[in-house]
């Protein structure tokens, strides 16, 4: 088992790591930005290493300064979080090069997975449900026009290289394809330095639900149940919820098949999601694969009352999985709560909390990283914390995120938690009628 893991993140993840490896008997070193000095992460780490100025660029996503961090303070691992780095196949591979263990995957892996379209082919060999589409990166536009007629209308533009939203576009007419082809390419090159475009088939009335899955070094993955994340905002999910309300129990188990397939296929190591859309038909088709721990791991912990990231750090020691797949007995939600204002248009609210009070009581949990006093910096994500609530049924789960949410008070900035209060009062929400579409019609 590792002796030191140094956490290459900030905030409440950074938080929750450093809080099961205290659990585990093993030393934490934070990396902090100037901006984040005064964050809790900092003060709860056995060390701290300022690694530059707030710009992420500079700080976060610098790798000669972490792995600087790393050396000075004989880590022996490195814990990369979500965001930032934990899908970099050059930092997965400099922490090898280095002698230090990165707990995610392999650089191989994440360029397999983290491409889409190879990811796609990967897929399709290992006989993972796929949408229908190009075979791979578009070559020009000709090509483009052809295969739209082969699948049909409507059809999404995809940057190959895409993520968090960017790089994406449905068109429903052949006429409107050449303008959305020159528009995803400008918006990909500029994004990511990478203006290759792929095409799928658009999926109507869409849920998107991801499949937990852990693979160990000896080839061996199995699934812990799904979650889903179709209330969202531009693609950036803001409630999750487990199990899903439009699962069965045969969608379930298949699903879960394909997920292990998927991991399996690629010898997946740790834990990570296999994304899927699921269509109105309950047919399902993969999306993509996340080689990192989820934002909305908490809910699958409280379901199946198992500590993720323990299992993530002990599949990077070398331990095996026990291999079996767990389903939910119990239901759980999680509510982002951000720094922005739902009644203008999301907008980013960055400052200093002047009073703050966190909601508990049975069945809650609140992971974050501030306190009354705290400055939420401009520079980030504005994700203050993730609002978990878990009981015996959808309803009661639903209920209780009612009572936290009044109880949870942050004044100085504008937060989400309005949007959440109405969110669980809507009649279509509450009765699990809902698509990825959801938020287009929903008013503040």
């Amino acid at each position: 088992m590792f002796k030191k893991i140094l956490i290459a993140n900030r905030g409440e993840i950074a938080l929750r790591v450093i809080r099961t490896c205290k659990e585990m008997g093993i030393s934490t070193v934070a990396v902090y930005s100037t901006a984040d000095r005064d964050s809790l992460h900092v003060r709860f780490a056995d060390e701290a290493v300022c690694i530059g100025p707030p710009a992420s660029k500079d700080s976060y996503l610098k790798i000669p300064n972490i792995i600087a961090a790393a050396e000075i303070t004989n880590a022996d691992a490195i814990h990369p979080g979500y965001g930032f780095l934990s899908e970099n196949a050059t930092f997965s591979k400099v922490c090898k090069e280095n002698g230090i263990k990165f707990i995610g995957a392999s650089p191989e892996m994440i360029d397999a997975m983290g491409d889409k379209s190879s990811a796609k082919q990967t897929m399709k060999n290992a006989g993972v449900p796929c949408i229908p589409g190009s075979e791979g990166i578009l070559e020009s536009l000709e090509e483009a026009h052809k295969i739209a007629k082969e699948i049909k209308y409507p059809i999404m533009l995809k940057a190959t290289a895409g993520g968090g939203g960017k790089g994406m576009r449905v068109v429903y007419k052949e006429e409107d394809l050449e303008d959305s082809w020159e528009a995803v390419r400008r918006e990909a090159g500029a994004a990511f330095g990478n203006d290759g475009i792929y095409m799928e088939k658009f999926v109507e009335e869409p849920r998107h639900i991801e499949i937990q899955i852990a693979g160990d070094q000896y080839g061996k993955a199995c699934h812990l149940s799904e979650r889903d994340c179709s209330i969202q905002r531009r693609h950036q999910k803001l409630v999750e919820e487990t199990p899903s309300p439009f699962m069965t129990d045969e969608l379930r188990e298949k699903m879960g098949q394909a997920a292990i397939k998927a991991a399996e296929a690629v010898q997946y190591e740790g834990v990570g999601t296999v994304e899927f859309l699921v269509d109105k038909n309950r047919d399902f088709y993969f999306m993509e694969m996340n080689t990192r721990i989820q934002v909305e791991h908490t809910i699958t912990e409280e379901v199946i009352n198992y500590d993720l990231v323990k299992e993530q750090i002990k599949l990077a020691a070398g331990d095996p999985i026990s291999g079996r797949n767990y389903y939910p007995k119990m239901h759980s939600i999680q509510c982002r709560i951000n720094a922005e204002d739902p009644f203008k248009n999301f907008s980013p609210c960055p400052g200093k909390i002047t009073a703050y009070h966190s909601p508990g009581g049975h069945g809650v949990r609140l992971d974050t990283h501030a306190y009354a006093g705290y400055v939420i910096p401009p520079n980030y994500d504005s994700m203050i914390s993730k609002l978990i609530t878990v009981a015996q049924t959808r309803e009661e789960a639903i209920t209780k995120m009612q009572r936290a949410l009044d109880e949870y008070i942050i004044e100085g900035i504008k937060t989400t938690i309005p949007f959440h209060q109405k969110l669980m009062k809507d009649p279509q929400f509450r009765a699990g009628n809902f698509t990825t579409k959801f938020m287009e019609s929903f008013e503040m």
